[in-house]
């Protein structure tokens, strides 16, 4: 076994090395901190913000400064793994990690808060797509689908268990155990990696000859967007000249960095590679399944917590059974893509999401928790069917030393796809709430003495609470509004899941018209 030819040899036989499954494993401990890191603040953003006295407005850049970093760190991954090697890559991005985990719970105000965030967003995000190369250049053929299957955990398990895992940490320790739960899992991670994978000499010419260029026009193209697309329903949009100006900075440097990626001989990600039909399919496919896992895992707790007035750990028992689920179905999926195309596989994996998003498309005031379940079930049974053939069928004509720009290209498609996903809910909930609000008001007078009727009992019960006859029929009619807009933004989450299933069926249409 060679030093630089340790990853070649484990695809070269059928048998894959003990240091290699460590090294492995590593890996997907990685990926799984980082894709959790992403979801586990969002329940306790309201006791960071009370910590550090910051606005509700500011705090939502503790989850958009991680991104952003992440977004941009996962083309680079590609990159400086070739230049550093994977062993001193993995082990220095993740100290970072831990380190930067250490600083955010030590933050003394919203500033520090959002600048160690960032750099645990950009150490984070080179732990993805590094994980999923493992899998690709670590296996052999044979062993590919069960690595698939063990990253498929990572990506689908973990953002459905951040919430509730970091609500629970608030709840019985305090926000600050949020961070410092990485630091195990990291130590043992860069332990697991030191052992596992041999070390790379330090390719310093990689470094020398970078695609500056395409890394300034990426870093400040993706930057821009992500916070267009996170910012944006909180600033209105286009009638901010923030998000204007934003945008304009966004699309021009992306279109610069194509340009560039197609024309320089040694381009920082190989855009060449869409030229292939069924990977450039395969990152649609992946795109449409960042805004189903997501976009999921952002709209669900939103309702539980708006309309069922759940708390984290109540929202968490019923985001479980989208989550545990999965870990008794991704065993099986390998073994089935050895007797049925990976195509069907995943097909079938996309119309069952869609169907669950589906069953979510009537819900009323009595849906719950208990109503959820279904539709949990069935998404969980549909994920393994696309995070593991998917996989496969993405890389089928992708030869091994275009892995880390293949792996660049689906992750970064996946990462948009849930930023996208995110930005299209929070605009369509406040459009199509309003919009619906406007209906049931134009529909009260052919209701007049059903609405007069009920009125008249809401005042009845105020007058009964102790309040006179107008302070009554004031509070009457403050609920009768309220019951209005409660009923108007189940509409809205109606809308949410049926934009959500088509988006689904025709994932599941793309797949399923692929050539063999």
């Amino acid at each position: 076994m060679s030093k630089t030819g340790v990853i070649t040899s484990a695809n070269d036989d059928n048998e894959v090395s003990t240091r290699h499954w460590i090294a492995l494993f590593g890996g997907l401990i990685g990926a799984f901190m980082a894709i959790l890191d992403i979801q586990i603040t969002n329940s306790s953003l309201k006791d960071i913000q009370g910590a550090l006295s910051a606005t509700l407005d500011e705090s939502s850049w503790i989850s958009t400064s991680y991104l952003v970093a992440e977004m941009i760190a996962i083309p680079l991954s590609g990159w400086l793994s070739k230049a550093l090697g994977k062993r001193r890559y993995l082990t220095w991005t993740t100290a970072i990690f831990t380190v930067s985990s250490l600083l955010c719970s030590f933050s003394w105000n919203m500033t520090s808060m959002i600048v160690f965030r960032a750099m645990q967003g950009f150490s984070g995000g080179a732990l993805i797509p590094l994980a999923f190369s493992l899998v690709i250049q670590l296996l052999p053929i044979n062993k590919r689908a069960v690595g698939m299957a063990l990253f498929g955990v990572t990506a689908t398990f973990a953002p459905s268990i951040g919430p509730t895992f970091g609500g629970w940490l608030t709840e019985n320790f305090s926000w600050h155990y949020i961070f410092y739960i990485n630091i195990p899992p990291a130590l043992l991670l860069i332990t697991m990696i030191r052992y596992g994978l041999d070390d790379e000499k330090l390719d310093l010419g990689t470094l020398k000859k970078a695609d500056w260029f395409g890394i300034a026009t990426m870093a400040l193209g993706l930057g821009c967007l992500e916070v267009v697309l996170e910012e944006g329903n909180r600033e209105e949009w286009f009638s901010s000249s923030f998000i204007i100006t934003l945008s304009i900075i966004s699309v021009v440097s992306l279109v610069y960095f194509v340009i560039n990626e197609l024309q320089h001989k040694k381009p920082l990600v190989n855009l060449r590679l869409l030229r292939d039909g069924q990977f450039a399919m395969s990152c649609l496919a992946y795109l449409i399944l960042g805004m189903a896992l997501l976009g999921s895992i952002y709209v669900l707790p939103l309702y539980l917590t708006q309309i069922q007035q759940y708390n984290a750990m109540e929202i968490g028992e019923v985001l479980m059974w989208m989550g545990f689920p999965q870990l008794f179905i991704f065993p099986v999926v390998p073994k089935l893509t050895q007797v049925i195309k990976p195509k069907y596989l995943v097909t079938f994996g996309f119309a069952m999401f869609g169907f669950s998003c589906y069953v979510n498309t009537h819900m009323t005031m009595d849906f719950g928790g208990q109503q959820l379940i279904l539709s949990m079930v069935l998404r969980a049974i549909g994920s393994p069917f696309i995070m593991v053939p998917l996989s496969l069928v993405a890389m089928k004509n992708i030869n091994k030393m275009d892995t880390p720009d293949a792996s660049t290209l689906t992750n970064v498609m996946r990462n948009l796809g849930g930023a996208f996903s995110i930005a299209i809910i929070a605009t369509l909930l406040d459009n199509k709430t309003r919009e619906h609000l406007g209906h049931i008001k134009e529909s009260l007078p052919s209701v007049n003495q059903l609405g007069w009727q009920t009125l008249k009992e809401q005042q009845a019960f105020f007058i009964q609470s102790g309040s006179d006859a107008a302070t009554a029929m004031h509070q009457a009619q403050a609920s009768l509004l309220g019951t209005m807009q409660r009923d108007a933004a189940i509409m809205a989450y109606n809308d949410v899941f049926l934009m959500m299933t088509a988006f689904l069926a025709l994932a599941a249409v793309l797949i399923f018209s692929m050539r063999d």
